[in-house]
């Protein structure tokens, strides 16, 4: 009997990972389709090819869901992938882009942001994934070295592309992270100081007063609630008249 009992556990936890993985395949796949419809522009291999100077079609990604605000890359990184925007912190938690439910979920903008990231800070939260996938990878800046080779992101929007220069990357508890409203610009002075304290990377990127920040947030794991939060600053060097036909 209790063979028989580890063998229905074995077998239970082998489908639960075998589910697992399909939903991870599947959001794999959809976010590939979404890009090769949506993307011009693009090198072979995506991401990997580091080559910023891609085109978003917004007319394709509105078609598929009018929540699409933006489209986040960085070179040499998984990271490659619309952002969208919603009423609430929850539903993109567990929502592709196109509405399909994945464990994946989305890139989304903090829905107290203007979507078109016109405030001066705008927050984008992701799920950090056991496969590296959506904001996994920005555990990487943990490290001096993960930063120097991935030192930019690039931001498209209707209105105008931006290189994200990035500035600190920091720990932060998600109680205190609401307890000091870090969400909000009005708080802009506040986080940005409690990231140069206790920021993980080292970065000659300068920030002045009328620049706009974007702060990148996913789980972490050094304490229970333990957030880690990317800061970048905007930067117009790549306009709409160079790469966004949308």
């Amino acid at each position: 009997m209790i063979l028989a009992l580890s063998v229905c556990a074995a077998a239970i936890c082998g489908y639960k990972l075998w589910e697992t993985q399909q939903a991870y395949n599947i959001g794999d796949e959809r976010y590939s389709e979404l890009a090769d419809l949506a993307l011009s522009g693009r090198p072979p291999g995506g991401s990997e090819q580091g080559n910023p100077d891609i085109s978003v079609d917004f007319d394709v990604l509105r078609a598929v869901n009018p929540d699409a605000a933006a489209w986040l890359y960085c070179p040499g990184t998984v990271i490659d992938y619309p952002v969208m925007r919603s009423a609430d912190y929850d539903y993109y938690l567990r929502h592709l882009p196109d509405g399909t439910y994945n464990v994946n979920g989305s890139l989304f903008i903090d829905y107290n942001n203007a979507p078109d990231f016109a405030d001066k800070l705008t927050v984008i939260y992701g799920h950090h994934m056991k496969s590296g996938k959506m904001f996994g990878s920005l555990k990487g800046y943990k490290a001096q070295a993960y930063f120097d080779e991935h030192p930019h992101m690039y931001l498209y929007t209707e209105n105008g592309n931006y290189r994200v220069d990035l500035m600190y990357g920091c720990v932060i508890g998600a109680g205190e992270w609401r307890e000091r409203a870090f969400m909000f610009e009005a708080n802009l002075d506040a986080l940005l100081t409690y990231a140069a304290d206790n920021t993980t990377f080292i970065s000659d990127a300068q920030y002045a007063r009328g620049d706009r920040i974007i702060a990148m947030s996913t789980c972490s794991y050094e304490f229970d609630g333990a957030r880690y939060v990317v800061i970048g600053v905007l930067r117009s060097d790549y306009g709409k008249e160079r790469f966004n036909h949308g």
